[in-house]
């Protein structure tokens, strides 16, 4: 069971999602605009937080980027939007959001998205008696869930630590985008897949800036690389 936070201000949907989330054995909160979401977040923690974007007195964008700044990144967020473009999607990503669902949906696609969220949040890639990984400067701690490069710590989403993981856990490997897709979001492969390069260019911001030695590396026709 998980505490989550719902804020959509149409009725209708928040009530299918919250009856949906409430059978599954969820613990679901629900409020139906941005500002009364941000008041709430703010006196309570949660698990995860699904954030529609368009919303009176608060968007779901604004919201999410208050939240991160003030909490960090330690909580899951989902972003539901009508708006299903690459842009659109980005403009979610670099709100914070670890994942986004475009309506219309069914809720056994939310619940899948809801489970790999918490999976993720709490279960690491198979590493065997593994509890940290390290290529060049950079270590990644699977129990802390933490990033560090030269002494500093990353901050990362949920979908960016997993990115990272699966990464470093096979550095030196060529990754396709649609064998990253399977393993870090659990889907096949659509026709669309930027938003592996997306996430790809956040973890480069990430790691990689302010660093001679670039460890993410593109592979030409194929996908990606860290060594």
């Amino acid at each position: 069971m998980a505490k989550i936070l719902l804020v959509e201000d149409e009725r209708n949907i928040a009530s299918f999602i919250e009856r949906g989330l409430q059978e599954s054995g969820h613990d679901v909160t629900v409020t139906y605009d941005g500002q009364s979401g941000w008041e709430i977040v703010q006196n309570s923690d949660f698990d995860l937080l699904i954030l529609d974007i368009m919303m009176p007195k608060k968007n779901g964008l604004e919201l999410c980027k208050d939240f991160r700044k003030t909490k960090g990144y330690g909580t899951a967020v989902i972003i539901l939007t009508a708006l299903g473009t690459t842009e659109d999607i980005v403009r979610g990503l670099d709100a914070g959001a670890d994942d986004y669902l475009v309506k219309p949906f069914s809720f056994q696609e939310l619940e899948a998205r809801i489970h790999a969220m918490l999976r993720r949040k709490t279960t690491p890639l198979e590493t065997g008696n593994i509890t940290s990984y390290s290529c060049a400067d950079l270590t990644l701690d699977i129990d802390s869930h933490r990033a560090i490069r030269k002494g500093k710590p990353i901050n990362l989403t949920v979908r960016e630590f997993r990115l990272l993981e699966y990464l470093i856990k096979n550095q030196g490997k060529a990754l396709s985008r649609a064998d990253i897709l399977r393993e870090v979001w659990d889907k096949e492969p659509e026709r669309n897949m930027n938003v592996v390069d997306v996430y790809v260019n956040y973890l480069r911001t990430k790691i990689d800036k302010g660093s001679k030695h670039k460890l993410i590396q593109t592979v030409v026709g194929i996908g990606y690389m860290i060594e």
